[in-house]
């Protein structure tokens, strides 16, 4: 039975389908879950190829690696009688379903696209200090749409009010547009320890949507 270790069982793994091509972000509790019926297997880059383990197997391998290939960014599950490496990568042995090509318009990927960032004082804040403005106010017509919509504090919020930046004399950092790919994944890649999912983002499936 995996013991509970929440910063490692809630770290991401990048989900690929049987094809190899990425469609979903899950954590590394429900990958493990996967792996332990058999829908799915590590997947790992050794020396330029793809690698592959069932659970059984990246169990061996966890606990050769624990005791000579440690590193700083790697994630450790603690199980009854030996440690498990938290998987990066997994792949579904039977999902050929293709990924989505369009990012959802929603305030998680709003909030990445800023990057938690006032569009207006330029200062970054925890998303529960973060509203969401139109640019233009709907009061005059503004759509809620990817090139209308920014993060903004509340401060910046309630100084420009129903107003346009214009008439609020106020300046954005930087002109709201649609992502062309997941700004959660974009996120995700900024840390070291999710650099291996480079590995398998191909370009041409950068748009991804991974929820």
């Amino acid at each position: 039975m995996i013991g509970r270790s929440e910063s490692a069982l809630d770290a991401s793994v990048l989900v690929l389908n049987k094809l190899y091509m990425a469609v979903h972000i899950i954590s590394v509790r429900r990958a493990f879950c996967l792996l332990c019926k058999d829908l799915a297997e590590v997947v790992t880059m050794e020396e330029g190829q793809f690698m592959t383990y069932d659970f059984e197997t990246w169990r061996e391998v966890s606990e050769f690696r624990a005791r000579h290939f440690r590193e700083e960014e790697d994630d450790w599950v603690r199980t009854a009688s030996t440690e498990i490496q938290a998987p990066r990568v997994i792949r579904l042995v039977g999902y050929e379903k293709l990924p989505k090509q369009t990012v959802k318009f929603n305030r998680r990927n709003i909030f990445a696209r800023d990057n938690n960032q006032c569009q207006y004082c330029g200062k970054k804040f925890p998303t529960s200090e973060l509203s969401l403005d139109h640019v233009a106010p709907r009061s005059q017509g503004g759509p809620s749409t990817w090139e209308n919509i920014v993060c903004a504090c509340v401060s910046c919020n309630v100084r420009k009010g129903g107003r346009t930046p214009k008439q609020a004399h106020m300046t954005l950092i930087r002109l709201p547009v649609k992502p062309k790919r997941s700004p959660m994944l974009n996120m995700k890649l900024t840390h070291r320890k999710y650099q291996s999912w480079k590995s398998f983002l191909d370009a041409a499936y950068w748009s991804v949507e991974l929820i």
